[in-house]
């Protein structure tokens, strides 16, 4: 297949305290969410200076892409659109319209299939092609890789050395609770197959294929559960779960030695594993007296920039046999598609 760049397309967030309010109100413009929760979340951006991780994360994303892409002799421009913030994507799709480009491929900061993490980017890029209007750009997204072997083996080393630096004798079969965003039962039931979505059954499987790799590492059997994060709707409203501060809870009460959280919903450290994790999780942990680590998100690994380019690469070369442990899923968001419907209303709040 024939394409002339890459578009990484990502949630944006702020970069100065002045941004928090006009970047909060871009997330849930149109949305039912009381006033207090807006401000609530801005909190938590205040406590790092007003900025969110997540746009310098895509920047170093973006230039370790471009040095694999030199390396391995990919010659495609990259441009970098976000849904809420700057670089906007509608800007981006029309400076690509600028400059000639006719067909791209979208790689989203994502790993896995649902609305928000899937199908909700698939509307912002046809709402930015409309924008831009005849000229714009076609742009095929690519394919989910929740369980590609350069998004598995980082996080999977990235555990094992978080369990090493906990204290020794804490190490030994230490519980690993695997964390991703939380999402209204509905959206996550509309996400597609298997009964209860798509969504969490990706996030078992990718954390279950970390835990095997780490407990084959180790030695050990270390016990793993899912878990989420981040919930954000109403307490009458049914989230997935349970919440990781409520499991951390659990698991003192059972008398767990600690605990290793991997956030596996996440491709690098945004404000939700910054704040939800690196000070809620871990206050709730120093109460407890329950020793705690956190392994690193796979960011700019080499292996999963590799990733990168290699799921580029199959579809340059329409690859039939995509690398995957297991099969490789869908590229085009129709399996997230009826949640477009059923998931709305309990969008996420806030995700960088």
């Amino acid at each position: 297949m024939n394409y002339d760049a890459i578009l990484v397309v990502s949630f944006g967030g702020p970069e100065s305290p002045d941004d928090v309010i006009p970047f909060l109100e871009n997330v849930l413009r149109g949305r039912n969410v009381p006033r207090e929760r807006l401000l609530e979340v801005a909190e938590h951006y205040y406590h790092f200076d007003g900025r969110s991780p997540i746009n310098q994360q895509c920047r170093d994303l973006i230039a370790a892409i471009g040095k694999d892409f030199a390396a391995t002799g990919v010659d495609l421009p990259i441009y970098w659109g976000n849904r809420n913030w700057d670089p906007y994507l509608t800007a981006t799709v029309a400076e690509m319209a600028a400059d000639g480009v006719r067909r791209a491929l979208a790689f989203v900061t994502s790993a896995y299939g649902s609305y928000s993490g899937c199908r909700q980017y698939l509307d912002d890029i046809e709402r930015a092609r409309a924008e831009t209007g005849p000229g714009a750009p076609e742009i095929d997204k690519i394919r989910h890789f929740y369980r590609h072997p350069g998004f598995i083996e980082p996080f999977a080393d990235a555990t094992v050395a978080a369990i090493g630096s906990l204290p020794p004798g804490v190490r030994a079969d230490v519980p690993l609770v695997f964390t991703a965003h939380s999402v209204p039962d509905a959206m996550a039931a509309a996400s597609g197959p298997p009964p209860g979505g798509r969504y969490p059954s990706q996030l078992a499987e990718a954390s279950g294929l970390i835990a095997e790799r780490v407990n084959a590492a180790t030695g050990g059997g270390h016990p793993w559960r899912l878990v989420y994060q981040s919930r954000s709707g109403p307490p009458a409203q049914p989230w997935l779960g349970p919440d990781v501060c409520d499991y951390l809870e659990d698991l003192a009460r059972d008398g767990a030695p600690g605990a290793v959280l991997i956030p596996v919903g996440f491709i690098s450290d945004h404000m939700e594993v910054a704040h939800d994790l690196g000070i809620e999780a871990a206050e709730t942990a120093r109460r407890l007296g329950l020793p705690l680590a956190r392994a690193a998100t796979p960011s700019t690994d080499p292996r999963f920039i590799s990733m990168i380019t290699a799921l580029v690469t199959e579809r340059l070369e329409g690859q039939v046999s995509p690398a995957a442990l297991g099969s490789p899923g869908c590229g085009t968001g129709d399996c997230c598609r009826l949640a477009a419907t059923a998931g709305r209303p309990g969008r996420q709040p806030a995700a960088s």
